[in-house]
């Protein structure tokens, strides 16, 4: 593929994540960051609940809850996805909307290459969370 082809990808619909406590994260997703339900399923053939929330339009977390997943392998450098990153308007505004519910946030740090502000967090399984100030 060239530059001047059209790309095969245009955007991301969605990220899942595999909760280990179902109830406790979707109160963190919803309540606590603030994302709107778009769907909740229950899925009687793997004891499995799904809920799609929305982060802005057209870009989705899906929600899964499974029996017995297995842990994360590490924190933050195992192979796979690293960690999920929120674009938002201002990294120390959210940070403070976090503090005030209760999550501990790491220090906020500039990107070198970029000159942006971000930080990172975790939701109840330990899943690393970024606000990346864009």
């Amino acid at each position: 593929m060239t530059q001047t082809d059209t790309p095969l990808l245009r955007s991301i619909h969605h990220v899942a994540i595999i909760a280990g406590n179902y109830e406790r994260s979707k109160d963190f997703y919803t309540r606590v960051l603030g994302l709107r339900v778009i769907a909740e399923a229950y899925r009687a053939e793997r004891d499995s609940w799904k809920l799609d929330l929305e982060v802005s339009p057209g870009m989705q977390i899906e929600l899964f809850s499974f029996p017995n997943p297995p842990a994360r392998a590490s924190r933050p450098e195992a192979m796979g996805l690293r960690h999920l990153a929120f674009s938002v308007p201002d990294v120390a505004q959210v940070v403070d909307m976090l503090h005030a519910r209760g999550i501990e946030c790491e220090p906020i740090r500039v990107d070198e290459y970029t000159g942006r502000r971000f930080t990172f967090f975790a939701d109840p399984d330990g899943l690393p969370l970024e606000l990346y100030e864009a």
